[in-house]
């Protein structure tokens, strides 16, 4: 019998992605002790512009070349590759240099008007250096994925996390920089930096490859516009869609601060509040999402396959198995929050004033981590129509709970955590009835109450080893019980759980 890829995927995808998920998650812990809440804050107030510029100018491209290239690699038809690559090479040169041009022109205008911050005016300068080499990168990301070369890319991100890390505390150590202002410009000017890295080394690989590989078919080579044609054919509705969210995700961030201020708080204050729950507790919490989304990943084509075989026992499986994990890491998630917050957070951000903000956070993680497993899901049934649709509600629904929450003094920030989980679960409500078309998912309610009743065993037993174990382990205390309890709870719910048949 031959043993089934989908773990062995998973697993491979997951590790990588986890250690760029590591990295990513080293790097937010790094600049929280370096720019403090209020630089936190407007560090997340700025990132909406770079994601909306970046979805404008190279929304659906990695896709759209991922696809050009896998059909002329099946033809080992190499000269149209090359040519694919170089033309659209080209043209997002073009575009993105115009694009980047009307981002520099427009940044006093964005900071003064939309952010509401004149800080943000130079990291928005650097940030239209970083859109270019993004768009121009993903052109060859797509190559390396079309190609079989996903490998590539995969350790050159890792590279520019890690040179990320190294350019912003470069700067801001050597040029002792104290103010939040210039600490926010060095971490964007890092991201620069970041970018023109990884981008240099997806070239320089591409041009070793491509030379040998000059040669193919002799296949009919396309014409720029019709290879123009083609990519945008496909890239354009992905870059309308990914548009369409992001800018509904990106105003609902930045009418936060807006409504904080509305509540009674300064826009220091408000930028602060920002910071401590977005940008640190959030992370916390969404850390253990490197595993769903790994997975999400593999269980595309693993769904499409078993679709197209009528295999309707293993679909049903496959997905019973996905929406159990996802609801596990979410408990386990919550776990470990509630039963040492304070030492969590210090030992992370060092600061003790957080511990509020991460159980806030915390409480919605099962719903949200079995929400965010169902786009994935549906994702493998091939109703990406269903999945904007459903995206666009929810992302609407938060933005209105977001504006009419966070206003009201008593709720502030708390509002935001509250239309997160409202939102997630009518996410959750719609992909589900969806997902019921295709196949049946029943409720096993003896495992819920397994699951349940372990958790409730490995809170307890976290509290004795928080008690029982001396604090002279320093630093290795606190990483050793939150090992300790996830060890504890996910092979209590495997041993102790029913098996569905």
């Amino acid at each position: 019998m031959t043993k089934d890829t989908f773990y062995k995927n998973s697993i491979l995808l997951t590790m990588t992605n986890l250690l760029t998920g590591v990295l990513k998650f080293v790097f937010a812990i790094f600049l929280s002790r370096k720019l403090g809440p209020e630089g936190m804050g407007l560090y997340g107030l700025i990132m909406p512009i770079y994601d909306l510029f970046c979805c404008i100018i190279n929304g659906g491209m990695i896709t759209a070349m991922s696809k050009e290239c896998a059909a002329y690699a099946a033809d080992n038809d190499y000269r149209n590759i090359n040519k694919t690559v170089h033309t659209a090479l080209l043209f997002e040169v073009f575009w993105s240099v115009v694009m980047a041009g009307v981002l520099v022109l427009s940044s006093r205008f964005i900071s003064i008007h939309i952010l509401k911050d004149v800080r943000a005016i130079e990291s928005l300068r650097f940030i239209s250096i970083a859109v270019i080499f993004v768009a121009v990168g993903s052109i060859l990301k797509g190559y390396y994925f079309g190609t079989a070369k996903a490998e590539v890319p995969a350790v050159i991100d890792i590279v520019e996390k890690t040179i990320r890390i190294i350019a912003v505390t470069s700067i801001i150590t050597i040029l002792a920089i104290t103010s939040v202002e210039k600490a926010v410009t060095a971490t964007y000017a890092s991201l620069a930096i970041g970018e023109v890295v990884s981008f240099t080394f997806l070239f320089l690989f591409y041009s070793l490859v491509s030379k040998r590989r000059r040669k193919g078919k002799g296949a009919r080579v396309e014409s720029a516009p019709q290879i123009l044609f083609n990519i945008w054919a496909i890239a354009l509705p992905l870059s309308i869609n990914g548009f369409l969210t992001t800018a509904i995700a990106g105003f609902s961030k930045l009418m936060i601060p807006m409504r904080l201020t509305s509540a009674g708080f300064s826009h220091g204050e408000a930028l602060a509040l920002i910071g401590k729950f977005s940008e640190m507790a959030m992370t916390i919490v969404f850390f253990p999402m490197i595993v769903i989304m790994s997975i999400s990943i593999v269980l595309i084509p693993d769904l499409s396959r078993s679709a197209a075989e009528k295999n309707y026992y293993k679909m049903e499986h496959r997905v019973k198995e996905v929406l159990t994990l996802g609801f596990l890491l979410g408990v386990c998630i919550l776990l470990i929050s509630i039963t040492m917050p304070d030492s969590l957070t210090y030992l992370l951000f060092k600061r003790t004033d957080l511990s509020k903000y991460l159980i806030l956070a915390a409480v919605g993680a099962p719903l949200m981590y079995v929400s965010m497993t169902t786009y994935g899901i549906l994702n493998g049934f091939g109703k990406q129509k269903i999945v904007l649709k459903n995206s666009i509600i929810t992302a609407l629904l938060q933005l209105i709970l977001c504006f009419a929450l966070i206003g009201i003094e008593w709720i502030n920030i708390y509002g935001y955590g509250i239309a997160m989980v409202i939102s997630s679960i009518v996410g959750l409500i719609l992909n589900m009835k969806e997902i019921q078309k295709h196949i049946y998912i029943g409720i096993n309610v003896g495992n819920l109450l397994i699951y349940l009743a372990v958790a409730v065993l490995a809170f307890y037993l976290i509290k004795v080893m928080l008690l029982v174990i001396p604090n002279s382990m320093g630093g290795f205390k606190i990483p050793f019980i939150c090992l300790a309890g996830i060890f504890i709870f996910f092979f209590g719910c495997y041993k102790l759980k029913k098996k569905d048949y």
